[in-house]
Parts: C-alpha cells; structure tokens; sequence
C-alpha cells in the first residue's frame, strides 16, 4: 500500500497565539519535508490535513472531531494554550486516538491518549524560581493572563518561591487575553509602590508585547526588578522589539542560542526554506522533534492505530535542536534539558544557566523541591 500517510494539524494560524501558532506549524512542516526527503514513512508520503483553530479553544474540539470522523485521522499534531488541550482531550479519549501536545503546561495531568513533549513544572519552574530568588530575591508580582494555565502556574511559581528565605508574594493579577497596553499600565503603578524582586508573567499571546511595553514605559530597570517568564520567547521578542525584552529572563528546554552541531542544521535547513521570516523558539522545536519521533515509531509499528503505535513511541529517544529527548514510558511526558536564558539586545536569549543532563519529567512535583536542580545546573553567566 503506497496510500499516503495522514495526521492531523491543529495549530492556530490566526487570533491572540498565532505568532507561537504559526511557528508550531513551521516546526511541524520542517519535520514533514525532512521525512519524506529522505523516504518517507516506509516509502509513504506523510501528509498533514490542516484546519485553522484560531486561537479558539471551542473550535479546537470541533475540529479535532472533524478531523478523527470526517477525516479518517487516528494522530493529531496540535494546541498551544492548555485550554485548547483540555477541549481536544476529551475528543481524542472518546475515540481513542493520540494527541500530541508540544506546550510547556501547568503539569499535573495525564492522559493515556496524549503525548506531552513541552515541559512539565519541574523541568521550567523550579529551575526559574531557583535563579530568580538566588539572584534577585523572594519578593514576587505575578501577572498571568486569565486562563487555567497562568493560574496553576502562577499557584506553583508561588509556592516554589515562599520556600526561600525572605520570600512574599505582593500581588496578583490576570487580564484577558486581549489586554492592552493601558490595561497593564495601571499594574505598573502598583508594582512601582510594592517593589517586588522581580515580576513572573504567565501572559500569553499577542498582549504579552503590551506587558513588557507597559513595563518599559513606566521606566523600571530589568537589571535590579526584572521580568522572568515561561511564556516570553524569541517569537514575543520580535513582537515586542529587543529592546524592550532585552534583560528580562525565560526558562525554556530550547533557545535559538543553543550551540549545538543539531541546532545549528535545523536552524539552517529551516532558514533554507523560509529565510527569516520565522521565529523558532521553544514550541517550534517540540512541535519539531515530536513530528520525528511520531515516524520513527511509525517505521517500527507499520500502523498509526494508537494501540500499535505506543509501543514503539513509549521509551523511544530522538536527538533534538536541545540535546537527546526520550518519551517517558511512566507518564507520556519527555525528558528535556531546562535552561534559563536572558534575553539580549539581538533578539534572543543568552543562556545564563543550564542543566548538564536531560531531566525527568515529573509533571506532579511528587518529589522535586526549590533546590533538587542546583547540582544539576551550570552557571555559564551571572
């Protein structure tokens, strides 16, 4: 059978996260052409059928359903904002077909029926609440944007951080995911009179630009109170401009900067084929690297059917832009290399801190603390 091999895409090419959508589908496409430049799936072609979400988490189920009945499709490619994970999932588990899912999420979760390859609290969060306290303070302001994910984060973000000494949490506060410049401006006029250490944002989309724009015009300083963020990539940056995220902070597995052999061929191939119009960042490589793993199981299963695709998927490694991932067997999330990167006056992030081997991930914080990653970490810059 030389049928070609179809799976599903769902990443938003228009609404508030069509900048990480459109760079999701870039990773997702790079890996399709490198596939089928070197034989495709057993001498198939893999092909994507591809429906635009619009950054709706409704219109995530209902096209995910459109995808598993109209289409035929048993594996779907796709979400960024983890309510459109928790609309699509249920779709996927009432059919029983597999999603996988290349966010960073709030963790404490699973699904049998989900591949989780962003990364979970303990390989993001600890390591970015252990830097910002060790090099700033235990004073936090949390600004989130107002879905399930910014909560839970912010909610770990903040525990993680009143284990240190002289912690305090001075404030709180979500917007709509279509909040404005002005709309943040008048949180700057509180974080000016509290005076926190630094400020965690958990703002996603397009207002992120406005976050960091209130905060620059309202003249704070990010060497003495910056921003630190899990959210704020090289795709935000050029929103924003670099310089108005130069100096803030991001945890994340992959940056641009990354000087790996790996890195620098997906950079090139991906430049090769779109020249600069793309913004790879942290959702672009997982939305990568997941697209290979899902073929290389492929070739071993013969079948996309979940049952007989899990095997060979569970356990399985690929050396990613970031260093060698593997698929947890234990949970479905995957061993990643976390990173705290400042982001510079270039437009991308200076790697200040690293892991010197891929963590495992633990998206219910069972038995990692503040300090578990502190042996594990390289200081390349303080």
């Amino acid at each position: 059978m030389n049928d070609p091999v179809r799976v599903g895409i769902l990443y938003s090419a228009t609404g508030t996260t069509s900048t990480i959508g459109q760079s999701q589908l870039q990773g997702a496409q790079l890996a399709i052409d490198e596939i089928n430049e070197t034989g495709g799936l057993l001498g198939r072609e893999l092909v994507a059928v591809r429906y635009d979400p619009a950054s709706t988490p409704a219109r995530y189920a209902a096209l995910a359903e459109q995808l598993i009945v109209r289409d035929g499709i048993n594996v779907i490619f796709g979400c960024y904002m983890s309510s459109s994970r928790k609309a699509v999932i249920p779709i996927v588990e009432k059919w029983n077909k597999l999603l996988f899912y290349p966010t960073l999420y709030e963790g404490f979760e699973f699904s049998g029926n989900v591949i989780y390859t962003g990364a979970a609290p303990n390989q993001n969060s600890v390591q970015l609440a252990d830097y910002m306290t060790s090099s700033f303070g235990a004073r936090v302001y949390l600004i989130g944007s107002d879905y399930i994910y910014p909560y839970e984060s912010n909610r770990i973000m903040g525990e993680l951080v009143m284990q240190h000494p002289g912690s305090d949490k001075l404030g709180e506060h979500y917007l709509p995911l279509d909040a404005t410049e002005r709309d943040y401006a008048a949180i700057m006029q509180d974080i000016r009179a509290r005076q926190p250490d630094f400020i965690f944002s958990t703002v996603v989309g397009d207002s992120t630009a406005s976050l960091y724009r209130a905060y620059a015009d309202a003249g704070f300083n990010p060497q003495t109170m910056p921003i630190a963020s899990l959210t704020t990539s090289e795709a935000e940056i050029a929103q924003m401009g670099a310089d108005v995220a130069a100096g803030h902070f991001t945890a994340a597995p992959y940056f641009q900067s990354i000087d790996s052999p790996a890195n620098a061929r997906c950079l090139a191939r991906l430049r090769q084929r779109l020249g600069d119009d793309c913004r790879p960042n942290l959702c672009w490589e997982a939305a990568y690297f997941q697209m290979h793993l899902f073929a290389n199981a492929f070739r071993q299963a013969g079948s996309d059917r979940i049952g007989e695709l899990l095997p060979h998927l569970l356990g399985s490694e690929f050396d990613a832009p970031q260093g060698r991932i593997r698929l947890d067997p234990d949970n479905h999330h995957t061993w990643l290399h976390p990173r705290v990167g400042r982001a510079n006056a270039q437009g991308g992030f200076t790697i200040v801190r690293q892991a010197t081997r891929a963590v495992s991930p633990d998206p219910y914080l069972v038995t990692h603390s503040l300090g578990d990653w502190t042996a594990s970490l390289g200081a390349l810059e303080n």
